[in-house]
């Protein structure tokens, strides 16, 4: 409610008032911007317990396993929508009409082509670079293309730009799987957002035909990684942005915050993890070391930092991995089996459902993206791809109203002041 206060007691008997500010939804932000006026910072490592700013753009509560976008629960954009419509949404608040979706689509398939240096550009990194390495390079080639003229203080540049990077990303992400096979993508302007992606990724001659059902399986793919609040690369972006930075600058930064194992890796690390298993006859020996407190082997793809209860995403991907895994026939591949035997165990087993250890979005999408044949090195790149609407969005945000450049604090625990002595005059 307006006028609510928290107060802050501290030794000596001194109380500061701090205004709370409202949310519309989840928790409710004590305001300590007037903290440094009275002396003090606040100690929150890893920003746990800190918000960074405000936005109306996603909203997630994980304990109830609630993923909003603009308002919207993530499993019915992911069933009923399609990626480019929930780019228009992350980007302007509302989902589009049938003339906006169209204009929409058609200012994204007009931006499909990438500056003739930066397509050179890949020629130059050895055939054994790695994809997400080419991803944060390439994107910020992007930024040396398209600065002279770019105005962030203009919405219509704003607006052009996020267009501009969601169109472009999908080429990108294709030239780092074409990259070892010396092969540009191949032009095909008649296909939908995944359908495109996947064309441009891996069509060798005009036969190649994208299968519908790999392609419904990309764009929810893409979707459900579209934006997740504001976790370490949106963060990232956003305090690069906060400079006045080159936006494409930003989305490179948050690429290479992506490409972190603790934040971007975990599909990878699903199927690092099938890796070390082995055979599906391994699988009970190895639920047995997860079982075991004293043992470092961990079941990777179960539970979330963020979702205590379900990963709603998960329910999404998880019909969708079936749905792929039915379409290629590849039931006999034994990495997929363990995969699914984790799953029968993971749904079934007291022991993962007392700690609700249920399987999450990262461990049907790297099954999934396995399937389609996408390499494993590639599986953080898909990620970027999806998240960068999310990305574009917070930084279009940011800029689009008065901000200030980021400057955190620190508890300063080094030497105090002292004089500098000659080296003659040191033992």
């Amino acid at each position: 409610m307006a006028g609510k206060h928290a107060k802050l007691c501290v030794d000596g008997g001194r109380v500061i008032e701090l205004p709370v500010l409202e949310a519309s939804l989840g928790n409710d932000v004590i305001d300590i911007g007037t903290l440094t006026n009275e002396g003090y910072f606040t100690y929150d490592p890893g920003f746990v317990s800190t918000a960074a700013c405000d936005s109306d753009i996603t909203y997630i509560d994980g304990d109830a396993g609630t993923l909003l976008h603009r308002g919207y629960p993530i499993e019915q954009l992911a069933e009923q929508s399609d990626f480019l419509e929930l780019c228009h949404l992350l980007l302007n608040g509302e989902l589009p009409t049938p003339s906006e979706k169209d204009a929409f689509a058609a200012a994204v398939a007009e931006e499909r082509h990438l500056p003739e240096s930066v397509a050179e550009m890949v020629s130059r990194f050895s055939p054994g670079a790695h994809p997400m390495g080419m991803m944060t390079a390439l994107t910020g080639a992007l930024a040396a293309e398209y600065h002279d003229g770019l105005d962030i203080t203009e919405e219509t540049h704003r607006l052009a730009t996020a267009i501009r990077l969601i169109a472009k990303m999908p080429l990108l992400a294709a030239l780092t799987y074409r990259h070892p096979k010396g092969l540009p993508p191949p032009p095909r302007q008649d296909l939908g957002y995944a359908g495109h992606f996947l064309h441009a990724t891996f069509a060798e001659d005009e036969s190649y035909e994208v299968n519908p059902v790999i392609a419904r399986a990309m764009n929810r793919i893409f979707m459900l990684h579209a934006d997740h609040e504001q976790n370490a690369s949106t963060s990232t972006v956003r305090l690069a942005g906060s400079t006045g930075t080159n936006p494409y600058s930003a989305i490179a930064a948050g690429i290479a915050a992506l490409w972190g194992p603790a934040h971007g890796g975990a599909n990878e690390a699903v199927l690092n993890m099938l890796d070390e298993i082995g055979r599906p006859d391994n699988i009970d020996k190895y639920v047995a070391r997860a079982k075991d407190k004293d043992d470092p082997f961990r079941i990777m793809g179960f539970g979330h930092r963020v979702y205590k209860n379900r990963d709603p995403r998960a329910t999404v991907m998880r019909r969708t991995c079936h749905e792929v895994l039915a379409e290629l026939g590849v039931a006999n591949d034994h990495l997929l089996q363990m995969a699914q035997r984790l799953e029968e165990i993971a749904l079934q087993d007291e022991f993962f459902i007392e700690r609700r250890l249920y399987p999450n979005v990262d461990f049907y999408s790297g099954i999934t993206l396995k399937a389609v044949g996408i390499p494993t090195e590639m599986f953080t790149v898909i990620f970027a791809t999806g998240r960068t609407p999310g990305w574009i969005a917070h930084w279009r945000e940011m800029v689009s109203a008065p901000y200030k450049i980021g400057r955190p604090r620190q508890l300063y625990r080094g030497q105090t002041a002292r004089n500098y002595v000659s080296l003659e005059e040191r033992d």
